[in-house]
């Protein structure tokens, strides 16, 4: 029951028991009694009255509680002609139109991040206190190789590596760069606070390019001056070279053949500068491609036909898996058959001798995909995050071009490509067209 319903029926019954006794203490008087019965009246319509009135407020105070309750913020009440009711309800108004404004200030917010989230070119993680994801926005899905809604729920040891491992043991407030392929990848840790705790969220932007391009800038401006330097000494010296030929003729005999093998060897080794330094020069000076239909099939064949002497001096069986009959793809052969050689012969000095490199032309997401797997001995970890820097190389007497021209070259063509250690053991390169 009510407090509304008790106060009413205390009411009547109070005015019901004064109406008895005044019955019965004035039956004999009917003008008294009349006139008591009337007052009780009154009194009882006053009552009712003033109660009303008294719960009013508590109405209103109810019909706004339940407003609140139900989130609805564009509801407001009028005056009802009693100061302090009005007092109450200007109040009310006040705060009700406060809360409006701002559940639309964070609506328009909530909106302006889903539009930045989405058109963002970095992807962006937040996780919940389980460290699952609780949202990825599309650059996130794109970097990491999975859809958005797929991300949702795995925990950053749960995502495709070398990524996730790597946010996984990324500290709160730093960074770092990796490599993800033939891809450069900076990954950011930083904290935000729910509900006075904190949760973890992730930045990963694509530094690929802007990395590219600056260490394109760098050492295409080291190799000019370099060639430089080094053309415009080679010349003069060999041409001194062959005047001090000209006077070792009045040497004896004896001595103008020791003195002649010295200048031999001079003028080999000014040969072998030059042509070292030609090679960085191929880098630098690489034309841009000149796209035509290419049978992808005929030329792997082609280019294993002519390394088969070195696969059989080495015992390196070369063997096709999964040849499809493909279209022509529109490449530069001429340079793409320079990527795929220096593919090849990294693999067979990988396995030395006695060994296999399985290759594949399939088609992968509507792509040609040519793959080339080696028996070696695969990638060492402190290897694989410098694999396409610029003339890294891991041999003795290795100048780090051969992975750094084919980097220029598919990167021209726009392929996508990876250098990374295959499952059953050795290195897998991909190549997608």
């Amino acid at each position: 029951m009510s407090l509304r319903v008790k106060l009413a029926v205390y009411l009547g019954a109070i005015h019901a028991v004064l109406g008895t006794v005044a019955f019965l203490a004035l039956r004999e008087r009917p003008g008294w009694l009349l006139a008591a019965e009337a007052l009780f009246a009154v009194s009882l319509v006053l009552g009712y009255l003033l109660l009303r009135s008294f719960f009013v407020p508590l109405r209103l105070i109810r019909t706004g509680a339940e407003l609140v309750a139900e989130q609805d913020f564009t509801s407001t009440f009028r005056p009802v002609g009693q100061p302090e009711m009005d007092a109450l309800i200007a109040v009310y108004n006040r705060m009700i139109g406060e809360l409006r404004s701002e559940r639309l200030r964070l609506q328009e917010q909530h909106q302006f991040l889903d539009q930045v989230l989405a058109a963002s070119p970095a992807g962006v993680l937040t996780l919940d206190f389980d460290r699952r994801v609780t949202l990825a926005n599309p650059a996130a899905g794109r970097l990491l190789g999975l859809p958005p809604e797929e991300l949702a729920g795995l925990q950053t040891e749960e995502l495709p590596p070398p990524t996730g491992p790597a946010l996984a043991a990324l500290p709160a407030g730093t960074s770092q760069v990796i490599a993800a392929g033939s891809r450069r990848l900076r990954l950011a840790h930083g904290e935000l606070y729910d509900r006075g705790f904190p949760r973890s969220f992730y930045l990963v932007e694509e530094l690929t390019e802007e990395l590219r391009a600056s260490e394109k800038a760098a050492y295409e401006t080291l190799i000019r001056t370099l060639s430089h330097e080094v053309n415009n000494s080679v010349g003069p010296v060999r041409s001194l070279l062959e005047s001090v030929r000209e006077y070792g003729q009045a040497l004896p005999v004896a001595d103008r053949r020791e003195f002649e093998e010295a200048l031999e060897a001079a003028s080999t080794r000014l040969d072998h500068l030059g042509s070292f330094m030609r090679g960085y020069a191929e880098v630098v000076r690489l034309p841009p491609p000149e796209p035509r239909p290419c049978d992808l099939t005929n030329l792997v064949d082609e280019i294993l036909l002519l390394l088969r002497p070195e696969l059989a001096r080495r015992r390196i069986e070369a063997a096709w898996e999964a040849r499809e009959a493909l279209p022509p793809v529109e490449v530069d052969r001429n340079q793409v058959e320079q990527v795929l050689m220096n593919v090849l012969r990294n693999a067979m000095e990988a396995i030395g001798e006695g060994g296999r490199i399985a290759l594949s032309l399939t088609t992968g997401n509507g792509r040609p995909t040519l793959t080339v797997h080696d028996s070696g001995p695969g990638l060492p970890v402190e290897v694989r995050a410098h694999l396409f820097t610029p003339f890294f190389s891991t041999k003795r007497n290795g100048r780090g071009l051969g992975l750094t021209l084919a980097h220029e070259i598919l990167t021209q063509h726009s392929c996508e490509f990876s250098l990374d250690n295959h499952p059953e053991g050795g290195a897998e390169f991909t190549i997608r067209f």
